[in-house]
């Protein structure tokens, strides 16, 4: 037997508690893992780390996820049940020596991490093991625009197909943040504060005062989206920024203007009142401090120019889907795809 089919290792797995601890500003309570796939490359790593602060804060488990394929070089393909066996437990320990790698770098280990190794495609692994997560995470490649069009990706596949939120870590070098501050200081301007309506080339703002985002639209499905962002921005003990980047087409009719082209200052005030009308729907509770921005601009681009500013920016799937989304893009992959922060994706 060749053991063609997928099968799952588990590691061993700390005993702990079914209840999640509450972050800052007393969070709801978090259920399920977060599974953050790991491949042995630096950006999986960043992944890892990312959800291993994050299960710091809310008291999560992290499952590490280590699809494999039998192109990856471990050597021959095993052609006996032994064989394989001994795969299984090179590989089991290659995936616990890249955790414990990525552990050591922390101020403490977590208590409740799984190991799980599958053979499988990254994405498939992941999706597969992923479907009753809280959150899937993964590391963005660094591949250019043109491989990722023949080849596509895994954060690409995963934030089309899964049912739960995707979060894409992007990892900087680690002065990336102070080069870039560097010089937006030796262009003249060092203001402080941030105004998200602006180019962020033109304010750059520090590291610290970056901030959690939820990107939203004038659809009626942007609950899950801001209720996923609500529960970060306590867990961290932030405000939480909602931004609606709209276009004349997205605001519907303005009411006045049944029959008449309304100003843009008519136009501007009726995209704040259905961003409110957003945020009231989604009930986030008086405890949260919600800072609502509606600006006219494309989403994508404004989406990513927000990036510029944010640790975490949050946004839905939605739009072009299948090959129209392969071959014209859709926002969310565009914004995955160029934003300078962690980007979730929520279903």
């Amino acid at each position: 037997m060749h053991d063609e089919e997928p099968r799952l290792i588990m590691g061993d797995r700390a005993d702990g508690d079914d209840a999640v601890a509450n972050g800052p500003g007393d969070a709801a309570h978090v259920t399920g893992d977060i599974v953050v796939g790991v491949d042995g490359s630096k950006e999986s790593f960043a992944a890892l780390r990312w959800a291993l602060g994050e299960a710091g804060v809310s008291g999560q488990p992290v499952n590490a996820v280590f699809g494999w394929t039998a192109s990856w070089d471990m050597g021959d393909q095993p052609d006996n049940d032994e064989g394989w066996d001994r795969m299984r437990e090179r590989i089991s320990a290659k995936l616990r020596a890249w955790v414990d790698d990525v552990c050591s770098t922390l101020p403490r280990k977590p208590d409740d991490i799984a190991l799980t190794s599958v053979r499988a495609s990254g994405a498939v692994a992941l999706l597969q093991i992923g479907a009753d997560a809280q959150q899937i995470v993964v590391g963005r490649r660094t591949m250019g625009r043109v491989m990722r069009w023949f080849s596509g990706s895994t954060s690409s596949t995963l934030t089309s197909e899964s049912v739960v939120p995707v979060t894409v870590v992007r990892m900087s070098e680690p002065d990336e943040d102070d080069v870039k501050q560097g010089i937006a200081k030796a262009l003249g301007d060092e203001r402080h504060g941030v105004n998200l309506g602006q180019d962020a080339g033109a304010t750059g703002a520090s590291h610290h005062d970056r901030l959690i985002v939820a990107g939203v639209d004038a659809s009626p499905s942007n609950s899950s989206i801001l209720r996923f962002a609500a529960r970060e921005a306590r867990l961290h003990g932030q405000p939480l920024h909602v931004i609606f980047c709209w276009q004349i087409k997205d605001l519907g009719v303005v009411p006045g203007y049944e029959r008449a082209v309304a100003p843009m200052d008519v136009n501007q005030r009726h995209a704040e009142h259905i961003l409110d009308k957003v945020i009231e729907r989604a009930d986030l509770g008086p405890d949260l401090d919600v800072r609502p921005h509606a600006f006219h601009i494309r989403a994508d681009h404004g989406l990513v120019n927000a990036s510029k500013y944010a640790a975490h920016l949050i946004l839905g799937s939605r739009g072009l889907t299948g090959l129209d989304a392969h071959f014209l893009g859709s926002v969310s992959n565009r914004v995955v795809e160029f934003a300078e922060c962690t980007v979730t994706v929520v279903h």
